[in-house]
């Protein structure tokens, strides 16, 4: 268990320090990036709708309870910026983009290519799995606006139009009670989670127990780790942002 964490983490460290050596390989970087995007966009799409609608939904009928109605806003907002958002693309990219990811490493390590590459001098983790790394953080990163916008628009429509809210008692208790930052740390997160998510998918495609059947253990594997991870990462980052950055009324 410690030594495939450190294997893990080792990885990590390779794909940072890839991050920054030449040549880039730009053309597998667009590659990646639009493969990842077009298996993702409308699954997160279709997610973020109704994941903001329970998240108003339940926010309104609890503020309802405790005589809080002018703070349904604020605090729908807030949670579907702060937490659904990151968790919902990052839970996509690692399903999808990872998934996809894993295997096609995972394939290229049982006909050793890799070993090939390796053998004739080529890091593959600066050939294929830095390009692999950037576009899933880049793709995390564009997907959690996406999910934001759509959620919050979804949180206004539910709360406004089936729970009798008004428009101007929503928009007034968000701009009292968000904040810069906590858009800020929505994408630190996406951009955290996208790079774990690529981390565990090649670190499971470099690593198959054997044969194509090990290749889909490793898929398997891979996003059942990286959901762990994220939520793990969620919790760490979201308590450092309560400590480092005060609310508005605090």
């Amino acid at each position: 268990m410690l030594r495939e964490t450190g294997n893990l983490f080792a990885l990590g460290l390779d794909i940072i320090r890839g991050l920054f050596q030449r040549p880039f390989q730009l053309r597998e970087f667009i590659q990646q990036s639009w493969f990842i995007a077009s298996v993702t966009i409308l699954p997160t799409a279709l997610v973020a709708i109704p994941f903001g609608a329970v998240i108003s939904l339940q926010f309104g009928s609890l503020a309802r309870q405790l005589g809080a109605q002018s703070y349904t806003g604020a605090g729908s907002v807030l949670a579907t910026v702060q937490q659904a958002s990151p968790l919902v693309t990052a839970l996509l990219v690692a399903g999808a983009g990872g998934s996809a990811v894993c295997a096609d490493i995972g394939a290229r390590t049982i006909r050793e290519e890799i070993d090939a590459m390796e053998v004739l001098g080529v890091s593959a983790v600066q050939r294929l799995i830095v390009p692999r790394a950037l576009a899933m953080m880049l793709i995390a990163l564009l997907l959690n606006g996406m999910v934001s916008v759509i959620g919050v628009l979804g949180g206004y429509f539910f709360n406004v139009i089936l729970q009798g809210g008004t428009p101007g008692a929503y928009l007034a208790s968000f701009s009292a009670l968000a904040q810069l930052p906590d858009l800020w740390v929505g994408e630190l997160k996406a951009l955290i989670f996208g790079f774990i998510a690529a981390v565990v998918a090649a670190y499971r495609g470099l690593h198959p127990s054997g044969g194509p059947k090990g290749v889909g253990d490793a898929v398997n594997q891979s996003v059942v780790i990286t959901f762990l991870l994220l939520f793990v990462v969620n919790f760490v980052i979201t308590l450092i942002y309560l400590q480092i950055v005060p609310g508005k009324l605090d």
